[in-house]
């Protein structure tokens, strides 16, 4: 009798862990969806509860998990300034902490791990595009040290575990990743930019929003990271998942207004401390060993978050 695959995806109740459970729900695996709530929330899976195949557990990452599983998806860690940096010893903690407590579970039940790593490991690229084999260029003891370094420590971890126990590892590099199910509070520029246009207030740029990111739809990003999954063992990564089309912050910006019709007025503000100039993946890698290419343009992922954060801002208005 071939059994399904039992799948524990930490983070599982995060932005781009709940589209991940979707899909894998979606494929007949038994889906396990660990989640701190921490910037996860109940909401994103409510959805997923009825599922007869569905189960939600919380649970920090910071501590061991006892549970019997094939694949791990090591999701769980805050992904925006704000969010990592309320509590950047907690942050530290639940990349470094956390990925030792998730390797440690896939040694032990001998399952595929996946680490979502993050381009961040580049810190403020002196190579652009980033490839694969770039060291990156990181301030060690900057405000946002505590999630760039834990990121790196983890991508350690996951290889020694690698070398040391012959592990089954794969880690993924996610590029800036936008979608519905972002929190809107969170800080980041898409979610940022379209609840101020939303709201009719001002579109709050920092520099002179000329640095450059590459966007890549959650639905997109999803598809990578199965992809890099149900590679062979000898695939380790890293791999960068992202979208490669480059874009100004002020391009962003002025896609949003245009597409919200939002009377919303640019206004610029200092740039934070280590903010990254320049951002965009090469792709090469996830398009040979993958066959990975994202296909959602910008305009059309735009037109469905928008769309999402409409209806949040409605639900809202009309709870008050």
């Amino acid at each position: 009798m071939h059994l399904e695959r039992r799948i524990l995806i930490t983070g599982g109740a995060g932005f781009i862990g709940s589209f991940l459970c979707e899909r894998l729900l979606e494929s007949g695996a038994n889906v396990l969806c660990a989640d701190n709530f921490f910037t996860g929330t109940r909401t994103n899976v409510a959805h997923l509860l009825s599922h007869p195949r569905f189960e939600l557990m919380r649970h920090d990452v910071c501590f061991p998990l006892y549970v019997e599983v094939d694949e791990i998806y090591n999701m769980a860690c805050p992904a925006s300034p704000i969010h990592y940096q309320f509590d950047p010893v907690q942050t530290t903690k639940t990349s470094v902490h956390g990925a030792i407590n998730m390797l440690g579970l896939a040694k032990r039940v001998k399952a595929k791990i996946l680490q979502a790593s993050t381009s961040e490991v580049y810190g403020d690229p002196a190579v652009h595009p980033q490839p694969e084999e770039y060291w990156g260029n990181v301030n060690p003891i900057g405000p946002r040290s505590c999630y760039d370094e834990g990121k790196r420590c983890a991508e350690t971890l996951f290889f020694d575990y690698h070398r040391q126990h012959k592990l089954r590892i794969k880690v993924a590099r996610i590029f800036n990743t936008y979608g519905p199910r972002m929190h809107p509070n969170d800080g980041r520029v898409v979610s940022n930019f379209i609840v101020q246009a939303l709201k009719g207030e001002d579109i709050t740029l920092y520099g002179d929003g000329q640095q450059t990111r590459s966007f890549c739809y959650v639905d997109d990003l999803v598809r990578g990271l199965i992809s890099l999954m149900d590679t062979g063992d000898d695939i380790t990564g890293p791999i960068n998942i992202g979208n490669p089309g480059e874009f100004t912050i002020r391009q962003l910006a002025e896609q949003v207004i245009d597409l919200t019709g939002s009377k919303s007025k640019l206004v610029f503000m200092p740039l934070p401390q280590d903010d990254p100039k320049q951002r965009q993946p090469n792709i090469e890698k996830a398009r040979e060993i993958l066959g990975w290419d994202p296909e959602v343009r910008l305009r059309d992922g735009l037109t469905k978050t928008i769309a999402y954060f409409d209806g949040m801002l409605s639900d809202k208005l009309a709870a008050k």
